[in-house]
């Protein structure tokens, strides 16, 4: 395993833990030792320089796919990801194994539609980098009519701001709503789950990752998107199967993970798009009981003052 002397992650991990600890009047020692945790951290997690496997193309009920999209070709759909490293497929060994693809594949299975996925999610992206990869389709003149956003986990580790971070997510899916797409966001990951990271400094990130994610849920619904709370939603299973969830890194989901994800997010991009049928919505928590079990993260976020 590749040792991590510049993983910029985990990094920018220590980062935000001793500006928490700092501005909440922890201990000079505790400080020290989030810092020290961080250094640590980068030793077990390897840097990845890779990039995630691209499934570019148009994808049919039947199975065919990805097909590359030629200029007179018709399709009925286009469904586009944006993102970080986590909407981008990262720790996938395949195309078929990262979300977006799995999407694709789904949703043109279920409506017997012709999908055109094109994915222009950035590996490291924070929230500041949407606005960028909105430009890029617009300027290819590749309007979707469903986007997916997966974005929040490295503004946590970058130390962006909550209210800032969820604005710009906000205004990247009212810019996408003005062309007339569709937009279901995942937000935040639960740190929590990523046992590679230790305590304290893990339940720390938690609670960072946690208000952001219910401040990108505000920012999503007031901006006419569809919110989704992965951190909620995806706790149990990787609490309960880290080996199987999580790819090499320990950081990034394994196809699987990325299956689990792709299951979630299908109900709300079906029903974006007209095709969910007459049955309800899943109606997922406020807070999941497996998150909520997670207790010991509350006590440290207690001593910090951001629980």
């Amino acid at each position: 395993m590749q040792e991590l002397r510049d993983h910029p992650t985990l990094r920018d991990v220590g980062a935000t833990a001793a500006a928490t600890a700092a501005a909440t009047g922890a201990s000079w020692a505790f400080y020290n030792y989030l810092h020290y945790q961080a250094a640590t951290a980068r030793t077990t997690i390897p840097h990845r320089t890779d990039n995630a496997p691209d499934g570019d193309g148009v994808y049919l009920g039947d199975g065919q796919g990805p097909i590359p999209l030629g200029r007179d070709d018709v399709v009925d759909l286009h469904l586009t990801v944006f993102g970080d490293s986590t909407a981008a497929g990262l720790g996938a060994d395949t195309a078929d194994e990262t979300p977006g693809v799995q999407l694709a594949r789904r949703v043109a299975a279920d409506t017997g539609h012709r999908v055109h996925y094109s994915n222009k999610a950035i590996v490291g992206a924070t929230s500041k980098g949407l606005a960028a990869q909105i430009d890029a389709m617009l300027i290819a003149r590749q309007r979707p009519d469903v986007a997916v956003i997966l974005i929040g986990a490295n503004d946590v580790t970058a130390s962006n701001g909550i209210r800032s971070s969820a604005r710009r997510l906000g205004d990247a899916v009212r810019r996408l709503r003005e062309v007339d797409a569709q937009v279901v966001v995942g937000t935040c990951p639960d740190f929590g789950v990523i046992t590679a990271i230790p305590q304290p400094l893990r339940s720390v990130l938690r609670g960072w990752g946690l208000r952001l994610a219910a401040a990108q849920r505000g920012a999503v619904r007031a901006a006419g998107g569809r919110a989704v709370p992965m951190a909620d939603l995806l706790t149990k299973e990787f609490l309960a199967e880290p080996e199987n969830m999580f790819s090499a890194d320990n950081y990034h989901p394994s196809a699987a993970g990325y299956a689990l994800a792709a299951d979630i997010l299908l109900p709300e991009v079906l029903a974006a798009i007209g095709e969910w049928g007459p049955a309800p919505l899943p109606q997922p928590p406020e807070v999941s009981e497996a998150a909520e079990q997670h207790r010991f993260g509350h006590r440290i976020l207690g001593h910090l003052g951001v629980g």
